[in-house]
């Protein structure tokens, strides 16, 4: 074996964030680079960022050996941390979102800084540990449970800016704009009290503020039934250039009620306000007519999707394909975390589109890995998601030869691979320490509680 295996003790003292280790380069077997599949890469870095990228190459010595297939790192454009709390504890209850959405809020209801620090931690832990380099946490749990401001009125975000720092991967805090409870404007009530935030002005301060390196500050709206559509120009005039996030259309309910309220549908109501466009992404896009789709292509509006949920909450299967093919950037996320798995996600999105058409063969591996990859430029680090020179040094190793991936072509690994062949996460050029990872996982979860 030429290079030091990334599995071995080379680590140099590796901290839970990660460690530079010493290294300037990297090779792997495979790598997916932009022109395709290559073979024995080597790829150097330096300050975080790709310098050369070299198929064929002989790796020099102390290069890290990364083996198996590498892959650009994963993006997770859409997340709800304090969601994961819920894995495994609503599978036997019946219902429909709504029914659901009682459980989630009862979770929100329990939440202080310190305690979301704790759990973002091992929500992230475990994205990192699955090859996620970066994650877009869509953020409206803002104020305390009586719907106050705590006393550094983003404290809730800052655990999660901080949560991402400890793991060493990096954030874009969607600071979410949360202010009603229905298209109708019925106020926020009950838990619904911790969304609002400061309203309007707390929302712009917030997205406004100071980040660290490792982050981003961006905003949100929650839905068209949660920002009055008196407010979305304002709103549009707040985030020039983006990124802006949204949830849209992931329920028939929120089309009715807005087609009740305005005549149109919840992208006609955006697209009627300038919020449509390059830096928007809509979440879900579920429920869709054709003009819809026209409307988010024609804008380049990306579309995030969310497969994994959407069938765990029932939400129904989105129109993909046609949204791709219409212009819509595709990325994704796995917003309420019922699997942290980005090659799952991946394959609901081809898998979605069989069991709608009953035809396969809709996304190719290349472009699942798009997909996979996309959420970067959609959160704001658009110099991410490429092993390319120049590129920020964020690979993932995924085994070659575990029972699922066995045999499995190397250029088709989004096919069969799981958050549980990966072996290697790099961020901005360190090698993450997995020991510690799951060190952190296993601090939260130990006896099964949150």
């Amino acid at each position: 074996m030429s290079g030091t295996d990334a599995s071995g003790a080379d680590g140099g003292g590796a901290r839970s964030r990660g460690t530079e280790i010493g290294a300037t380069a990297y090779v792997a077997p495979y790598a997916h680079l932009p022109g395709g599949l290559a073979r024995d890469v080597l790829v150097e870095v330096a300050a975080g960022r790709i310098t050369a990228v070299t198929p064929g190459a002989t790796p020099p010595p102390g290069a890290v050996r990364l083996d198996g297939v590498v892959l650009p790192g994963l993006a997770n454009a859409h997340s709800h941390a304090f969601h994961r709390a819920l894995r495994g504890r609503t599978a036997h209850v019946g219902g429909d979102f709504w029914s659901w959405r009682t459980a989630m809020y009862a979770v929100a209801a329990d939440l202080d800084p310190d305690r979301y620090l704790r759990l973002a931690t091992a929500v992230y832990a475990e994205m990192a540990l699955a090859g996620i380099t970066c994650v877009g946490e869509f953020h409206y749990l803002h104020d305390d449970p009586d719907g106050r401001p705590y006393g550094a009125p983003g404290a809730m975000g800052d655990a999660l800016v901080e949560a991402a720092r400890r793991v060493g991967i990096r954030i874009t805090l969607l600071d979410t704009l949360y202010l009603t409870a229905g298209v109708d404007g019925a106020p926020l009530t009950g838990v619904q009290r911790r969304f609002r935030g400061g309203g309007l002005d707390g929302w712009r301060q917030r997205a406004a503020a100071p980040a660290p390196a490792h982050a981003r500050r961006a905003a949100a709206v929650h839905s068209v039934r949660a920002v009055p559509a008196a407010l979305l120009p304002e709103v549009a005039a707040a985030v020039p250039g983006g990124p802006l996030h949204v949830h849209l259309s992931e329920q028939p309910a929120e089309n009715e009620a807005c087609l009740a309220a305005h005549g149109r549908t919840p992208a006609a109501l955006l697209d009627a306000h300038g919020l449509l466009g390059p830096d928007t992404t809509a979440v879900h896009a579920t429920h869709l007519t054709p003009a819809d789709v026209a409307l988010l292509g024609a804008s380049r509006t990306g579309v995030c999707l969310c497969p994994t949920t959407e069938r765990e909450l029932a939400d129904g299967i989105g129109p993909g394909r046609a949204l791709a093919d219409a212009g819509a950037t595709l990325s994704l996320g796995s917003d309420s975390h019922t699997v942290l798995d980005l090659f799952a996600e991946a394959r609901g999105v081809e898998e979605h589109e069989r069991l709608a058409t009953g035809r396969r063969g809709h996304f190719d591996p290349a472009a699942l890995l798009a997909a996979a990859t996309a959420g970067h430029a959609a959160c704001g680090w658009p110099d991410a998601g490429a092993i390319a020179a120049g590129r920020r040094a964020d690979l993932v190793a995924v085994r070659l030869d575990s029972p699922r991936t066995a045999g499995v072509d190397p250029a088709a690994i989004l096919a069969a691979a799981t958050a549980a062949d990966v072996t290697a996460t790099v961020c901005d050029g360190r090698l993450l320490d997995r020991a510690g990872l799951s060190a952190a996982l296993a601090a939260q979860w130990t006896g099964g509680t949150a």
